[in-house]
């Protein structure tokens, strides 16, 4: 094709198409999709989770933006231990918010029971409905590669976050070894979209989201795309052998 394109899977197609094409995929899985990380990482996803949540260290009082986080399970992580720490030397309720592009993802996350200190709502990681300076700290967990335009998601969280706010993308990666790359690929080619066929009916959304971890920019790329959006304190901690990266910033 001619002109600016943007990834969805293994095709590139028209930047104003993409967004529909991961909202069909997403009505598809939005059931099954913690689920569906536990296939795809063998339940090691939950580990790095809980590693992500340790480090962004979320304190009482404090804004938080949990960025295609529809099912909670960040947001749900940051308010119980925004809670302990509340029991231990008091403080405000957090403010944790959660922004997902589909509709039937914070209809999942939302099903799943809430706490007082989330709130919901459906937004653009690319336009986020919120102020400048509005937020201590902004993660997003295997999302960032489903956006249409992944630079301008970064300037965007860049936006939003106060000086020395603290930004944190958990989202899969390079594998750091030939031998792990090969294993890994052989994995999510073959057995990954197999399994969706037979657990969730759904071969072909399965398939889009093994081959969206390959379009995805490697640590190194995407920790240069951090730093040209401003970040600073530009951080990478490879987990399972760089199966999946923390990157982390600071804004200064």
């Amino acid at each position: 094709m001619t002109g600016p394109s943007a990834t969805f899977g293994f095709r590139d197609v028209d930047p104003q198409a993409k967004p529909g094409l991961v909202r069909g995929v997403f009505d598809r899985v939005a059931g099954r999709y913690d689920l569906m990380n536990d296939l795809m990482s063998v339940g090691v996803h939950r580990l790095w989770k809980d590693a992500t949540a340790a480090r962004l260290n979320p304190q009482p009082g404090e804004s938080i933006i949990d960025c295609a986080g529809g099912t909670g399970d960040m947001a749900r992580r940051y308010a119980r231990m925004t809670r302990r720490a509340q029991l231990r030397r008091g403080g405000a309720d957090a403010r944790i918010f959660v922004v997902d592009y589909n509709a039937e993802m914070i209809a999942a996350g939302r099903e799943k029971g809430t706490e007082p200190e989330i709130a919901w709502a459906v937004g653009d990681a690319q336009a986020l409905p919120l102020p400048d300076r509005c937020a201590d700290a902004y993660s997003i967990a295997f999302g960032i590669r489903n956006v249409t335009d992944v630079s301008a998601a970064l300037r965007e969280a860049r936006r939003v976050l106060k000086p020395g706010g603290r930004f944190l993308c958990l989202e899969f990666s390079r594998p750091t070894t030939e031998v792990l790359r090969k294993a890994y690929d052989a994995y999510s080619f073959k057995v990954i979209p197999e399994i969706g066929a037979r657990v969730a009916n759904d071969r072909e959304s399965y398939q889009y989201l093994v081959e969206s971890i390959r379009r995805f920019p490697d640590q190194r790329t995407f920790a240069v795309m951090m730093e040209e959006a401003g970040f600073s304190k530009v951080d990478v901690t490879n987990f399972t052998g760089g199966v999946a990266a923390l990157h982390t910033g600071r804004v200064i």
